[in-house]
């Protein structure tokens, strides 16, 4: 639901449904460009790859809307001295804070500056500053692209962004000065109207220079928990072009479907329709984390049947269908004893590493089973017995669903079971990183933007731009504390950041109560009052008309038709909304 921007997005332009780098490509880059992602908060593995560049000299230039700590400064745990003395490193050396949705011309009035910067050095005769060479091998779609850099204005782009054109080209310079870049981004990127845009946008970037397929350079999607990406490589997709119907028809003997699922968007809105009757949940607390919410609790409520394979309660719990089902299951750092002994599992993280997780914490009771075992238990009560399905087999020995993934997809699971193990995990591999291109051109594609902003909706009187955000004592939906300590935001959930100059001229106050009320264009409008009070307004260092709140409280707000266009990914990132005192 957050990454499948990316999924959609990156597969079109380069091919490739996941991001380029491997990890070794962090300790040989030049530069990092960051843009929607937090690492303090989302992803602080990341935090010591971008101190050993600040070490080596290098440079970081973030773009987000929210000034985040973990792109201001970190102190290493890791080191002694840092944590007696408090010594921090500073991360961005420049750090931009564009309107939300407003990466678009970001991002163009950096390749403008780009090709104004190569249109300079060949008239010149000096080295040429895109990489014309790797360009007209690799990449379609260059000069219609080019042409809109050169057409789009400054002023144009300085609207839409937020920033000035001289604060763009200071991070132009720097992108210009490396020979190495890693293009970075998260939900930032990826949950607007058009996230994928965004992305394509990033890729059009880092093609001028070559920046895909060598090392120390790239495109790094940062995705959120083990398995998030690992799903869709081994087949679990609504879409039927993705999983391999063919060996799966002669690996089980039954007819796979052939008509495509139902992505996130289509199953909420089939069970307001009443169409969804039935839903079994493998972790995740979707009531809480979709759209649309008060709505979503009540359809929850009235389908046949739920059933929540989870590890612990949650409040998608709360809303029991006519029949509902909580299957506790085992956590991954549990023990897993089946018949051949304790199983383990595999996880594949943001670099295509795939490795072994072997649980040794004593399960909290015995009672309680693993993942796969609920599944191949509902699985033996429910589907006629056949020869190819050996239910209580891969119970046993997990070793042996494994070779059946390495038999469907043999190219990425060679020898599965024995390179797990190997220290790090096994790289899958990826196309792109080698400059294999699997789009329908042959090439990675440039994109000319139809429009400069990533928005479903337009500016309008009284209207905001809504950020939903995280905590740092957060994962996902689930609430750990009041204490977001990393933005000075401590005692409560319940506020709403703005700018001290849009508070001044609302003629507001901070610590004011306040509501938010969504507020979509008239042909948008479904009858819907999705609004959420009892909100602090809070003075915060925000770009005019940006406004954020956390997430999952703010789903009420999110209209379940507002999505990315081509994942359907919900635009959680940019909703419309009004604020009212009261």
């Amino acid at each position: 639901m957050c990454h499948e921007t990316t999924s959609v997005g990156l597969t079109k332009v380069i091919g490739s449904p996941v991001g380029t780098i491997v990890w070794d490509d962090l300790a040989e880059t030049d530069a990092f460009f960051f843009f929607g992602q937090n690492p303090g908060t989302n992803s602080p593995r990341f935090l010591h790859p971008l101190k050993d560049l600040k070490d080596r000299g290098g440079k970081i230039v973030t773009f987000n809307p929210v000034i985040e700590q973990g792109l201001v400064s970190f102190v290493d745990p890791q080191s002694p001295a840092a944590m007696l003395t408090g010594k921090e490193t500073k991360i961005s050396d420049q750090y931009h804070q564009l309107k939300a949705g407003g990466d678009v011309a970001a991002i163009l009035g950096l390749c403008k500056c780009v090709v104004e910067a190569d249109d300079a050095a060949q008239a010149a005769g000096k080295a040429e500053v895109i990489d014309h060479a790797f360009v007209k091998q690799h990449t379609t779609g260059f000069d219609a692209f080019i042409q809109s850099c050169r057409d789009v204005t400054w002023a144009e782009i300085e609207q839409e962004s937020g920033l000035t054109e001289a604060a763009l080209r200071d991070a132009a310079a720097v992108y210009i000065a490396a020979e190495k870049v890693i293009g970075v981004y998260g939900m930032g990127l990826t949950q607007h109207t058009h996230g994928a845009l965004n992305i394509a946008m990033l890729v059009n970037l880092l093609l001028l220079r070559g920046n895909i397929g060598k090392p120390g350079a790239g495109c790094c999607p940062v995705r959120g928990h083990s398995n998030v990406q690992g799903q869709r490589t081994v087949g679990i997709a609504e879409k039927v072009k993705l999983v391999p119907l063919d060996k799966l028809k002669a690996l089980f003997g039954f007819d796979p479907p052939t008509k495509d699922g139902m992505n996130i968007v289509e199953a909420v809105e089939g069970m307001f329709a009443g169409k969804v009757r039935a839903f079994v949940s493998l972790g995740g607390n979707l009531v809480r984390a979709v759209p649309d919410q008060k709505r979503m609790e009540q359809a929850w409520a009235a389908q046949d049947l739920t059933v929540m394979i989870s590890t612990k309660l949650n409040r998608s719990h709360l809303f029991p269908a006519k029949q509902a089902y909580i299957l506790p299951c085992l956590g991954r750092f549990e023990v897993d004893e089946q018949a051949t002994g304790n199983q383990s599992i595999t996880t594949e993280d943001s670099f295509s590493m795939i490795s072994a997780s072997v649980g040794h914490t004593a399960p909290v009771s015995d009672m309680v089973k693993s993942e796969l075992a609920i599944v191949t238990g509902i699985a033996k009560a429910t589907v006629a017995t056949s020869p190819g399905l050996k239910w209580d087999e891969w119970t046993a020995d997990y070793g042996l669903v494994r070779d059946l993934i390495e038999h469907t997809y043999p190219d990425d699971f060679r020898d599965y079971n024995a390179r797990m193990y190997e220290a790090g995990g096994f790289y899958r591999g990826n196309g792109a990183h080698e400059r294999i291109w699997k789009t329908p051109e042959g090439k990675a594609v440039f994109t000319t933007p139809g429009q400069l902003n990533s928005l479903g909706f337009k500016d309008a009187p009284g209207r905001y731009r809504l950020i939903t955000l995280r905590s740092n004592d957060q994962f996902n939906t689930t609430i750990y504390g009041y204490s977001d300590r990393l933005r000075g935001l401590e005692g409560s959930r319940d506020i709403v950041l703005m700018s001290p100059e849009d508070i001044a001229e609302r003629g507001f106050h901070d610590g004011q109560r306040v509501t938010l009320v969504t507020d979509v264009d008239a042909d948008d409008d479904d009858g819907q009052d999705r609004r959420l009070g009892g909100l602090t307004l809070t003075a915060y260092k925000l770009p005019r008309g940006t406004i954020a709140s956390y997430y999952p409280e703010c789903n009420v707000l999110v209209p379940i038709g507002h999505h990315d266009e081509l994942s359907k990914t919900p635009a959680s990132k940019s909703v419309p909304v009004r604020v009212e005192a009261g």
